[in-house]
């Protein structure tokens, strides 16, 4: 792996996993030196990093790890909403079925308690939607959004009555692509982005910080 893509996906992870918090300083001398690589790659990391829209330059010479609010997540599901409900109704019309009637059954189930396996699950079933539709521009603007929604995820906290219901959610879109049903698999997929919202923007509400 190269030197840029090496500190580019370390940054990616620490960014979204919370463990540089919105505002952080990211010093050159000291960004390079952390990740072992040299300035150059770490500017090229930066930059990805900015086109992602997850870092922003405070001055011209201090970048600083963007935040992201209520207004930010707002916009940012107006957008998924858009993506996600006409990457479903795509997949129900061109999906091998058989691979979203197994989904739905995992989604079925899958322990929500093991929240890092269920997210694990839906990145199978995002993967498999992007396949099935097969259109690389539609599958490059849902990158993006699934970029910023990591961070929204960790923010909101994990709700354990939530991840349950994401799961029959989910179970419901699954089967829905799974029976070639274009009408129903948008429809469940506008509740259950109004579902996530609404509990991304409780959790945010009871606890600013």
């Amino acid at each position: 792996m190269r030197a840029s893509e090496r500190a580019y996906v370390t940054l990616l992870d620490e960014i979204q996993t919370g463990a540089l918090p919105p505002g952080t300083v990211l010093a050159e001398v000291e960004q390079s030196t952390r990740l072992g690589v040299s300035r150059t790659p770490l500017r090229e990391a930066l930059r990805r990093l900015a086109s992602d829209g997850l870092v922003a330059q405070a001055s011209p010479r201090v970048t600083v790890v963007a935040g992201i609010d209520v207004d930010d997540i707002r916009d940012l599901f107006e957008v998924r909403r858009a993506l996600e409900a006409e990457a479903a109704r795509l997949a129900a019309l061109r999906a091998d079925r058989r691979v979203f009637t197994s989904l739905a059954r995992e989604f079925t189930t899958i322990d929500t308690a093991e929240a890092d396996a269920y997210y694990a699950l839906i990145a199978r079933f995002d993967a498999g939607v992007d396949a099935t539709v097969d259109n690389p521009y539609l599958a490059a603007a849902l990158r993006s959004v699934r970029t910023h929604l990591v961070r929204v995820r960790r923010m909101a906290r994990d709700n354990p009555l939530r991840l349950s219901a994401s799961a029959r959610e989910h179970e419901l879109i699954a089967r829905a692509i799974g029976t070639g049903d274009p009408e129903l698999a948008v429809h469940a997929t506008h509740v259950h982005l109004h579902n996530a919202l609404t509990t991304i923007l409780e959790a945010l509400t009871e606890d600013p910080s």
